[in-house]
């Protein structure tokens, strides 16, 4: 049974970016990232390194996907569910503050 269900942020115009970047991305890859969530959702609460706040209600999804690349999907919690807000390939050390920016404007969308 999951513990924290993961669901798609849906846009005001009904969009699904997550998803929509998602289904751009290889097979293998799509697929780390979705057992990386699925872990979350059965196992949470769950840390390091699978797992990681970044404070402001925002938490990390981290993955490992093939050529060393590195995804993050960021969400929030809200009734008990994984939002997910927003999915990159990470290209720096630091999450770029325009996708922590727009993480938090789409959390805002849904409270």
């Amino acid at each position: 049974m999951k513990r924290l269900p993961a669901a798609f942020y849906q846009s005001p115009s009904g969009r699904e970016p997550v998803r929509e970047w998602l289904k751009a991305l290889g097979d293998e890859d799509r697929k780390i990232i979705g057992e990386d969530i699925k872990h979350l959702e059965l196992s949470w609460p769950v840390g390091m390194p699978a797992c990681r706040s970044l404070g402001k209600g925002l938490w990390e999804v981290r993955s490992d996907i093939t050529d060393g690349r590195i995804a993050r999907v960021l969400f929030c919690i809200r009734d008990g569910r994984m939002v997910l807000l927003h999915g990159f390939i990470k290209k720096t050390q630091k999450t770029p503050d325009a996708d922590l920016e727009l993480a938090i404007k789409r959390r805002k969308d849904i409270t």
